[in-house]
C-alpha cells in the first residue's frame, strides 16, 4: 500500500512531498517524490510516527469516571484505547498508581483495582487497536506494594516504574500552601479540614523509617530484570543525584531548571506533560515544559492526563526552533523509542513498524488517521482511499 502527497517528518529531515510503501506491517520503501496510482492521498498533510506516550493516567479515570462511580472495566479500557488511537497514540504505558487506597477517595487505586486493571488490559491486548503497556507509579512510602509489582514483573506484565513520593512539602507539592487550597477547592472543604489531611500526610511520611531499604530492594529487582525506572517529580539536585545512584533512567516532570540541568548531567533523561507544552505552564506552577525545552533540557513529552494535547504540542514545540518538525517529533516518537528499549518502532524508516499519524496543522492542529503497523486504526474519513 503506497501513502502519497504528504509531508514526511523523518529522523533528520523532512520531506516536503513524498510516499511510504507499507507492506506485511512495516514501512518498505520511502519515496522523495509523490507516486503515481497510490492507495491513499494526503493532499499535503503530514506524516509523523505514531506516538509512544510513556505516562498517561487516563484508565483510572476511564473505569470510575466519578468518585464511587464504576463502569464495566472492559467498556473503560476499550473507549480510552479509542480516545488514544484518535489522538495519534499507537503505543501508550498505563500509568497505574501504587499507593494504597486510604491516600485517596475510593477504591480508584487499591491493589485489588489497579490488580484488575492490569489483567483486564492483558486480557484485551489482541483486540485493542494500541499497543498498551503497564508503568507503575510506585509512592515510595506503600511499601506493601513492592511485592506486587516485583511478582509482576517476573510475570513480564509491568514495562517501566516510576518512584513517586507525594508527600506535600517537596517534589510537585513543594508549596505546601498551594496544595492545601488545591485539596480544599477540589474537595470542597475548608481550608482548615485540607490542613489537617496535608499534616497527617506528613505525619505519616515522616514515620516511615526504611523507605531507604525499600527503594534499594525494588530498584535492585527492577534493574536485574529489564524494566526502566524512573523518578517523579524531581526538584532538588541532591534528589537527581539519589535516584540515578538508585538506576534511575529518566527523570518525570522535573519541578525545577536547576533539578533538569542536573538530570542532564548525569546522562538521564527529562519526560514533560503535552499539556503543560500546549499550555506553556505547568498547573502545579512548577516548570514549564516550554522553558525546558528552550534550554535544551527536554527530551520526550507524555500525554500525563490529556493525550489531545501531544500534536499540537509538538507543532508547538516545533515553532520555538524555527519550525524545526525533526526535534519537536522525536519527543513523542524516537526518543521514548530509545529510551523504552522499543528497536522496532519510532520512526518513519524502511523495517520499522508503520505506526504512523496523519495530521493537519491548520485550521486547527488535528490528528486525521492513526495507523498502527500498517493498519488504519482511527480515520475521520477525510483520509479516504483513493479509487483506482
Amino acid at each position: 500500500m503506497w501513502l502519497s502527497e504528504f509531508e514526511i517528518v523523518l529522523r533528520d529531515r523532512v520531506i516536503p512531498s513524498g510516499a511510504v510503501r507499507i507492506e506485511n506491517g512495516r514501512i518498505a520503501e520511502i519515496s522523495e517524490e509523490p507516486i503515481e496510482n497510490a492507495d491513499m492521498l494526503g493532499g499535503g498533510r503530514l506524516l509523523l510516527p505514531g506516538f509512544i506516550d510513556m505516562h498517561g493516567d487516563m484508565v483510572e479515570k476511564e473505569v470510575e469516571p466519578r468518585t464511587g462511580v464504576h463502569v464495566p472495566m472492559k467498556t473503560g479500557i476499550a473507549e480510552l484505547d479509542k480516545k488514544l488511537a484518535s489522538c495519534g497514540v499507537t503505543t501508550a504505558y498505563a500509568a497505574l498508581s501504587f499507593i494504597g487506597a486510604s491516600v485517596t477517595s475510593g477504591v480508584l487505586r487499591s491493589e485489588e483495582h489497579t490488580s484488575a486493571i492490569i489483567e483486564t488490559i492483558a486480557e484485551l491486548k489482541d483486540d485493542l487497536l494500541v499497543d498498551h503497556r503497564i508503568h507503575a507509579r510506585f509512592e515510595v512510602t506503600f511499601a506493601p506494594a513492592v511485592g506486587m509489582l516485583q511478582r509482576l514483573m517476573d510475570a513480564g506484565k509491568l514495562h517501566l516504574i516510576s518512584l513517586m513520593d507525594h508527600t506535600p512539602g517537596q517534589g510537585q507539592y513543594r508549596d505546601v500552601e498551594l496544595y492545601i487550597a488545591r485539596i480544599a477547592r477540589e474537595r470542597g472543604m475548608s481550608v482548615a479540614e485540607a490542613s489537617e489531611i496535608v499534616g497527617r500526610r506528613i505525619a505519616g511520611r515522616n514515620g516511615q523509617d526504611d523507605v531507604l531499604g525499600t527503594l534499594q530492594d525494588l530498584s535492585a529487582f527492577a534493574r536485574a530484570r529489564g524494566i526502566v525506572l524512573a523518578s517523579h517529580d524531581d526538584d532538588t539536585l541532591e534528589k537527581v543525584e539519589f535516584v540515578h545512584g538508585l538506576g534511575a533512567a529518566l527523570s518525570e516532570f522535573p519541578v525545577t531548571l536547576e533539578a533538569a540541568q542536573e538530570a542532564r548531567r548525569l546522562g538521564m533523561l527529562t519526560v514533560m506533560g503535552a499539556p503543560n507544552a500546549l499550555r506553556g505552564q505547568s498547573y502545579s506552577g512548577n516548570l514549564s515544559a516550554r522553558q525546558a525545552y528552550e534550554a535544551g533540557l527536554l527530551d520526550m513529552l507524555a500525554s500525563d492526563y490529556h493525550p489531545a494535547s501531544i500534536l499540537p504540542a509538538v507543532l508547538g514545540l516545533a515553532d520555538l526552533r524555527g519550525g524545526d518538525l525533526v526535534a519537536a517529533t522525536a519527543l513523542t516518537s524516537a526518543n521514548p523509542a530509545k529510551a523504552l528499549g522499543l528497536t522496532d518502532r519510532g520512526a518513519v524508516e524502511p523495517g520499522l513498524l508503520a505506526d504512523l499519524v496523519v495530521a493537519d496543522r491548520q485550521p486547527v492542529a488535528r490528528v486525521r488517521a492513526t495507523f498502527r503497523a500498517g493498519r488504519m486504526i482511527y480515520g475521520d474519513g477525510t483520509l479516504a482511499p483513493r479509487r483506482h
